[in-house]
């Protein structure tokens, strides 16, 4: 049975992104929100964002609210913001395990595909 997870590292801070909202989309015939969350403490979700049954073979997007992060901690210096919602879309098999991170600073961001 395969899962997806995914945590937050702030680069600009050097620390886990805590209070960011985190959306994932089923993109099938039709986009779909299919999970919510907030990043805790350690930047991560308090579970995993599919698992088990839920996780099917597909395509999907996360999307991070990092522009209101950084504006809460007073990092963004741009009004608007460079970076405001970002999105990974991102293809997955059910019997895996996908922990995608996202680490960002108000002007950049990375991920990969984690273990």
């Amino acid at each position: 049975m395969g899962r997806l997870t995914t945590h937050i590292l702030d680069t600009t801070h050097g620390g886990p992104a805590a209070g960011v909202a985190i959306r994932l989309f089923s993109l099938g015939e039709q986009r779909e929100q299919i999970a919510y969350a907030v990043s805790n403490a350690d930047g991560r979700t308090e579970k995993a964002l599919l698992e088990g049954e839920t996780m099917i073979t597909g395509t999907y997007e996360l999307e991070f609210d990092i522009g209101d992060y950084f504006k809460s901690r007073k990092a963004a210096v741009d009004d608007p913001a460079f970076l405001d919602t970002v999105v990974i879309r991102f293809g997955a098999k059910a019997d895996e395990h996908y922990h995608v991170p996202l680490l960002c600073s108000p002007w950049a961001y990375s991920t990969y595909r984690g273990s």
